[in-house]
């Protein structure tokens, strides 16, 4: 299981507060009571981060709220697609725009002075279309995130942590991850892991993003168990971009979800949220190795089979194909003649004959 567990750090909250929350990661996604998924508050009641799934977490940098949206009429906004409109005809009834907030009525309506817009029967008003140009939410640079993993295998009985297994009672209150400094203190500032991957955080978080947490273990288990350690690398997985010539209407990572609401009359009402911010995907890799006997053995004894069968190979190929054959023949063979009535080895007597015998 994978513990995330992020606060907010203390020595740069100008209140002095600490906010703190833990997500303990899991499959599947649970609904709220308030039609949110696994959204999580701090303290405070501001809303900052969302459970997406199993390694992931997803903080909020930016949102565009749409409030006291109700089922009705109401001009689409004009930077749909399609949505703007001189005469009625132009907005066929009953049929949607692909990108479009609700059905079309049929009728063309003034959406603000000089603008009419096709009407449609949707959630009204309209969502803001207007992308974001700074983010909201910017000091959630200032989070840091406890990333708590283990790795087992279990061919060799082995099982490690990324966290230094002895350490005093408050080194993970004080400690911050340094590659060098302190490659087993698994607490991370957002902005460090963002830096890391070779982005700027602020600019990140205006329209989100996707950042990738790896985790390598590699381990020689012939040695002490303290050499096996985790190594920690970060990139950015989303492809947005300018230099991967990424389309900038699908840069970034960014959701919807509404709360909904019942009104004295009966009526319902929603309060629609677009919500922008950085998703972390924690991947973990890992391969361990010892030494034993019994394959040592097999791959030297197929070793010395291969080896034998590539010198059968080369003799066939350089006695029968290659252009330089007669001298090699005449290198590897030796020509004997014997006369008829000479005694020739084992006491056999033959006649004229040439004996050739590999040198």
């Amino acid at each position: 299981m994978l513990i995330l567990n992020v606060e907010e750090n203390r020595e740069e909250n100008p209140r002095g507060e600490r906010h703190k929350l833990q997500i303990y990661s899991s499959s599947s996604r649970r609904q709220g009571r308030d039609g949110t998924h696994g959204l999580l508050r701090t303290r405070r009641g501001s809303q900052h981060l969302l459970g997406e799934g199993e390694n992931v977490f997803f903080v909020v940098t930016n949102l565009i709220v749409t409030p006291l949206q109700r089922q009705s009429k109401c001009p689409e906004h004009p930077k749909i697609p399609g949505a703007q409109c001189t005469e009625d005809k132009e907005c066929p009834a009953g049929e949607p725009l692909s990108t479009g907030n609700g059905i079309r009525t049929g009728r063309c309506v003034p959406y603000s002075p000089g603008i009419r817009t096709c009407e449609i029967s949707a959630w009204c008003p309209v969502e803001n279309a207007t992308a974001p140009r700074r983010p909201v939410l910017a000091g959630a640079e200032n989070f840091t995130v406890f990333i708590k993993n283990t790795i087992r295998f279990p061919k060799f009985d082995f099982s490690k942590r990324n966290v230094l297994e002895r350490a005093e009672a408050d080194y993970l209150k004080r400690c911050r991850y340094s590659a060098t400094a302190a490659p087993y203190c698994p607490i991370f500032r957002l902005g460090q892991l963002v830096r890391a991957a070779g982005e700027d955080f602020h600019s990140l978080a205006v329209e989100g993003g996707v950042i990738g947490v790896q985790i390598e273990w590699s381990c020689n288990l012939d040695r002490p168990a303290s050499e096996c350690h985790p190594v920690y690398s970060f990139n950015r997985l989303d492809a947005a971009r300018p230099h991967l010539n990424a389309s900038s209407s699908s840069s970034g990572y960014n959701f919807r979800f509404a709360k909904y609401y019942r009104q004295a009359d009966g009526g319902e009402q929603r309060k629609l949220f677009k919500v922008y911010g950085i998703r972390f995907d924690v991947l973990v890799f890992g391969k361990a190795g010892r030494f034993s006997i019994v394959p040592t053995a097999v791959n030297v004894g197929s070793g010395l089979a291969l080896l034998g069968a590539g010198a059968f190979f080369c003799d066939l190929v350089l006695l029968y194909l290659s252009k330089r054959s007669p001298f090699y023949r005449e290198k590897k063979y030796e020509e004997a003649r014997f006369q008829r009535g000479e005694s020739v080895q084992m006491g056999m007597k033959r006649d004229s004959v040439t004996i050739a015998t590999i040198i």
